[in-house]
């Protein structure tokens, strides 16, 4: 005994054995120390996208002007251009397509609103109250048309009383759109500011991306990565070259019918396409021209304005901008449908970029979990 007590061995407890379990009291304190760092963790996100939430939008928009404007800065950059210069190109660029034109058209934006607002309000007190032959001779709803014509006419002062009721909520639409309009311009000035930014350090942003992302998920997770850019992509060609073609559209049917300033609506249209917000003003402008013409007397004309205005300027976009989209994408029709109206209804006009971004990335996972899934012994 006195030579255990004299080496040192107390005989109250088992020597540590290699492996074993660590103490309660050290697995509890490990516990509480890993809580607190994912508190803190949780913290410090919370912390930035509080700090972020203000440009949210402009931020994810910059993101999809870089990612659909990629190819073109790279072959800039082939040719020989500093970077800096590429950015400043680009910039001016996308200043020139849509700010210029918009900003020019802002300082008399309200004056307009308010002089097509009298001119209405005059144009309704002067109609007669018999219909016109032209809207009797309209198909489908000219019958429709001339009695309700008829009923409104006969109201206690007229068809400009008969209205009168719906004149805030025309009015309060009219200033929804505008306000809209304006705020999509502030934040697409921002997101040219960001995308600057994107542009001129894109490489290193898409090479630390991919690697957090690969590192998470293997290589199904970088393929996922890859497709929502493609389809980022896609989204973007899908949504300027069909507001090009309504553009191009309204322009040819509005000359074909001898409308005056048809190469301006056809500007209008392509602004009122690409910002979205306003293309619900787009059945306007043809309707604007096709009334111009059946007050010209041109009935036959103006019925054409009407189908052509229906079928190839507003109905396009529902069928146009899927397909065109669908060029860029690996994934099913039927898929980049649901993305592109779910995406919009969901979140808006930035929803008709995250949906179809969505469905990509989880459809690519779908399918590399099916290629890595190996079949069942027999």
């Amino acid at each position: 005994m006195d030579r255990i007590a004299e080496s040192g061995i107390e005989l109250t407890g088992a020597p540590p054995v290699a492996g074993a379990a660590p103490a309660p009291g050290g697995g509890m304190a490990t516990l509480i120390e890993r809580a607190v760092v994912l508190l803190l963790l949780g913290g410090l996100l919370l912390g930035v996208a509080l700090v972020l939430l203000p440009f949210l939008t402009a931020v994810l928009f910059a993101a999809v002007l870089a990612v659909a404007t990629w190819p073109l800065r790279s072959a800039l950059v082939r040719l020989g251009l500093p970077k800096g210069l590429v950015v400043l190109l680009l910039v001016l660029a996308g200043l020139a397509l849509v700010g210029l034109p918009v900003l020019a058209l802002a300082p008399r934006l309200a004056s307009r609103i308010a002089e097509g607002a009298r001119v209405l309000e005059a144009t309704l007190a002067a109609l007669p109250a018999t219909p016109p032959d032209w809207v009797a001779g309209m198909p489908v709803v000219g019958g429709r048309l001339s009695v309700a014509w008829r009923d409104a006419a006969g109201a206690e002062g007229g068809l400009l009383h008969a209205i009168g009721p719906y004149a805030e909520w025309l009015r309060e639409g009219v200033v929804a759109v505008a306000r809209g309009l304006a705020d999509s311009m502030l934040q697409f000035l921002l997101a040219l500011v960001v995308a600057g930014t994107f542009w001129a350090s894109g490489d290193r942003f898409a090479a630390v991306l991919l690697d957090v992302v690969r590192r998470l998920g293997g290589e199904a997770a970088a393929g996922a990565l890859r497709a929502a850019g493609g389809a980022l992509r896609g989204v973007a060609y899908g949504v300027v070259g069909t507001a090009f073609f309504q553009a191009l559209a309204m322009g040819i049917g509005a000359a074909l019918g001898g409308v005056p300033g048809a190469t301006a609506l056809g500007f209008v249209v392509l602004v009122l396409a690409i910002s979205q917000i306003g293309a619900v003003l787009i059945p306007a402008v043809w309707g604007g021209a096709a009334w111009w013409l059946f007050r010209q007397g041109a009935d036959a004309w103006g019925v054409f304005m009407l189908v052509w205005g229906l079928v190839l300027v507003s109905a396009s976009d529902n069928l146009l901008r899927p397909w065109l989209i669908s060029r860029g994408l690996e994934m099913p029709l039927t898929l980049v449908i649901l993305g592109v109206f779910g995406g919009f209804i969901s979140f808006g006009f930035l929803g008709l970029f995250i949906g179809p971004a969505l469905l990509a990335v989880a459809f690519t996972l779908v399918q590399a979990w099916r290629a890595g899934a190996s079949p069942a012994a027999g």
